[in-house]
Parts: C-alpha cells; sequence; structure tokens
C-alpha cells in the first residue's frame, strides 16, 4: 500500500480523486497531520497550492503505475470553461500548451476542448441578463436504474399530484418574479427523473402553466426530456407539440436488451425504435439521445452497435455519457471499484464513437465531467449543425442565470460585472419540498435580483 502524508482534510479529498483513477482505494493511503516518525511514500508540504499538489501525486503514481490519465489532473466538471477562461487572455496554441504542460491534459482531450469551443462559438446567444434559462424538475421515474444516484422515485399518483401543486405555486412565483424584473426565457427545459412518467392530463396541465406563464415570444429554445420510451405515447407527444416545445429527449442508454434489462429499465429496443418514429409522425422537430459507455456487462461491440443502431433513427443530438458510479446509486453497493475496472474499455468506446459521429455529420458542442466516471473521462453532447441546445451549452458555460424549479433544483444566479454566481437550492427530497415550498418561493423572491 502507498502511504502518502498529506497537510489537512480538503487536501485528502481532492486528492484522493485523482489517486481513484490510478489505484483501487484499497492500494494507497493519505494520512494527515502525521507523525514524524511515520515512513511515508510520499509527503506534500502546507505551502503548496492545490495545483502543484496533484500534479506532485499525479506524476509520483505515473511513475509507481506507468499510466497516464487523459485528464490529467483535471478533477473539475467543466474544462471547457477552463478553455474559455485562458483564451481571454492569450492564443489558442498558448492555452493549449498550459492544458499540456500544467495540467498534464493529453493532446486528444485538448484538442476535444478546442474542437467544442469553436462550436460553441458559432452558435448565437442572447444577451445575459435579460435572457436567463429555467429549469423544472418532475422527479418521478417509471422504475429505478442501478446506476441512478439522482433525486428520482417510484411515480405514484398521489405523490406527483402533490407534488404538481406545489409545483405549480413556484411556476407562478418565478413568472412574477422574472416579469417584474424584465427578463425572459431563452430556454425552458423540462427534465427530471422522466417528465413523462406523469399521466397524459397531468403533462397538460403541467405544459400549459409553463407555455402560458413562462414562454414567450422571446423563448427560442423549449425542450421537455422524455426518457424512457415506455412513457411515451401519441398524447403526450401532442401535448408537448400544443405548448410550444420543439425539442424532446428520447434516451436509449443502450440498444441491447440485456444491458436494458441488468440496469432496470422496464423497456426493450424496439420500444426505443417505435417511440422515435411516433415523435416524427407527430411533428417533434428535434430530438436528443443518449448513450452510455460503460455500462455493466457491455463491450465495445455492443457499444458501437447501440451507436449504429441509433444512427438509423437521425436524433439532431446525440450525447455519449461515461457511466458515473456515484454513493447513491445501487451499482456502487454491487463493485466499490467498479469505475476503476472498467476505465480502459470505456476510453475505447469513446474513441469509437467520437470517430463514428464525426463521420456521421455530427460535432461535439458541450462537454462536461463528473466524479466517479469510468477511467476518469468525460460526457459529450454532440449535434447536427445547426441544432446546438442552447440550455446544453448555457448551463455548463455558466454566463447566464439558470432558474431552477422544483424539488432538487438549484438555481446558479450569474452577475457578469463580476463574473460571480450565486446558488439558490430547493431541497432533494420531494415531500419535503411539497411541506417547505412557501420557503423555497422566499428563497428566490430573495436570490433573483
Amino acid at each position: 500500500m502507498y502511504r502518502i502524508a498529506v497537510p489537512d482534510q480538503k487536501s485528502k479529498y481532492r486528492l484522493a480523486e485523482l489517486a481513484n483513477m490510478f489505484l483501487p482505494s484499497s492500494a494507497y493511503e493519505f494520512v494527515v497531520e502525521p507523525n514524524s516518525h511515520e515512513s511515508f511514500d510520499l509527503v506534500l508540504e502546507t505551502e503548496e497550492h492545490s495545483n502543484r499538489q496533484k500534479q506532485i501525486v499525479y506524476d509520483f503514481f505515473t511513475r509507481e503505475t506507468g499510466r497516464t490519465l487523459d485528464w490529467g489532473i483535471l478533477t473539475g466538471v467543466r474544462p471547457v470553461k477552463l478553455l474559455s477562461e485562458m483564451l481571454q487572455s492569450r492564443p489558442v496554441a498558448e492555452a493549449a500548451a498550459l492544458l499540456r504542460q500544467e495540467y498534464r491534459v493529453a493532446k486528444d482531450k485538448v484538442d476535444l476542448l478546442i474542437e467544442v469551443y469553436t462550436t460553441q462559438k458559432s452558435v448565437n446567444f442572447a444577451e445575459a441578463p435579460p435572457a436567463v434559462g429555467i429549469y423544472i424538475g418532475i422527479p418521478f421515474c417509471p422504475t429505478r436504474c442501478l446506476y441512478c444516484s439522482f433525486p428520482s422515485n417510484v411515480i405514484s399518483r398521489d405523490g406527483s399530484e402533490r407534488y404538481l401543486s406545489a409545483l405549480y405555486k413556484e411556476i407562478e412565483a418565478v413568472s412574477d418574479r422574472i416579469g417584474k424584473l424584465g427578463w425572459h426565457a431563452e430556454s425552458i427545459y423540462i427534465g427530471g427523473g422522466t417528465p413523462t412518467s406523469l399521466d397524459q392530463a397531468q403533462l397538460q396541465e403541467l405544459l400549459r402553466r409553463v407555455s402560458q406563464s413562462i414562454y414567450s415570444e422571446h423563448t427560442r429554445e423549449f425542450t421537455v426530456e422524455c426518457g424512457r420510451p415506455d412513457t411515451i405515447d401519441v398524447a403526450k407527444l401532442n401535448a408537448i407539440r400544443q405548448w410550444g416545445a420543439e425539442r424532446i429527449s428520447i434516451n436509449p442508454q443502450t440498444m441491447v436488451d440485456r444491458t436494458l434489462e441488468r440496469i432496470g429499465r422496464s423497456h426493450n429496443a424496439q420500444q426505443i425504435r417505435e417511440a422515435f418514429s411516433l415523435a416524427s409522425a407527430c411533428g417533434i422537430p428535434l430530438i436528443n439521445a443518449d448513450l452510455i459507455a460503460g455500462l455493466p456487462g457491455e463491450t465495445a461491440a455492443d457499444f458501437r452497435y447501440s451507436l449504429e443502431q441509433v444512427f438509423m433513427l437521425k436524433p439532431a443530438n446525440i450525447t455519449i455519457h461515461t457511466l458515473a458510479v456515484k454513493k447513491a446509486s445501487r451499482l456502487i453497493e454491487e463493485d466499490q471499484d467498479y469505475a476503476f475496472r472498467t476505465g480502459n474499455a470505456t476510453a475505447e468506446m469513446l474513441a469509437d464513437a467520437g470517430a463514428a459521429l464525426k463521420k456521421e455529420g455530427y460535432r461535439p458542442y458541450y462537454l462536461y465531467r463528473q466524479k466517479h466516471m469510468a477511467g476518469n473521462l468525460e460526457n459529450v453532447g454532440y449535434a447536427l449543425p445547426g441544432t446546438e441546445s442552447l440550455y446544453n451549452i448555457r448551463i455548463m458555460a455558466e454566463d447566464q442565470s439558470i432558474i431552477a424549479l422544483g424539488a432538487g433544483g438549484i438555481s446558479k444566479m450569474y452577475y457578469p460585472e463580476e463574473n460571480r454566481l450565486e446558488r439558490i437550492p430547493n431541497v432533494s427530497n420531494y415531500e419535503i419540498y411539497i411541506d417547505r415550498i412557501d420557503e423555497m418561493i422566499q428563497r428566490k423572491e430573495k436570490g433573483i435580483q
């Protein structure tokens, strides 16, 4: 076991994220405030700043294991934002060199960041403010997936009715607040959970209220996450179109039936194909699709098959997610070191996907990372030119206020003069959200300014 002395708990937590990408958690130990007589493989000094600490640990484990990491010492969620900030004061070549040398990022990932940044620069954004993004969360699903860590719940009629009643109060309050400020919704995103797990009457009423309260002539994008194909029918799709949404997501995750069963999805691949066909027949112009690389039991061939099947469905956007094994998921209870063990296979899947997507005419337009991802890799959204999602870009760029409604929503108020964000959180548990809805509204009344 490797033993490393660190000056404080914050360093221990930060550096453990990095160490986990080199070795199983049982193969190393970080010790805070060690005794002078103890023996260590590496000792970090108090005066070393966080990036320097990461560089020392990264270089140590690279020497010891012979491995490198594609993203080097970067553990943050938004590497494109980091590149964007660098480019405010230096040319692209200099920023690329800094990412390679100081942050130890591999050349192909630097190239990917530059490509994503370039695509985003080609998209036309409104001034923020008065343009804001609106997120509305529906924390219900038909079943809970093996890898899920979101605050979602298996839907019930009573629970969803009570939740919607509270949500409508928040929608009305936010509509009034942004109206008084002279702001408008550039984008609206109804996500989850699975919003279409609501029944048709519930979904219809939700969409009506959102359309009449928040949607305006200034709204450029209105998305409804449909997610599970077994929650989609003609009546729901017609309601989505009726109330102004032009973009939905249908998220296969995989097109391999045995994997769908393994991860707890209550549908098969044929139902995914049928959902796409229904959406096209109902006149939905833009469909997003998600696939996950690194699902339990899947090979590179399985993932390639899923991608080929999704190409046949012709979605406007395809997001390739790397499986993130979170603490709140059932998967981590089954296999603590899953993310570490599957890193190389997942990297192969991502490389294949990037090449295939570009060949089909898609280009990468947003990118983000999460903790506990297989191989310490990334999620990348690809779009056919002109179909990029404003909401997806904005939420990763953090250059616009995103007002989040519903249980688990965290609003982020952006102050451009100071390049500063202020968070306004809602509670995650939907039952507590219902009980404390007046408090959630008061937080927004105070924080949205």
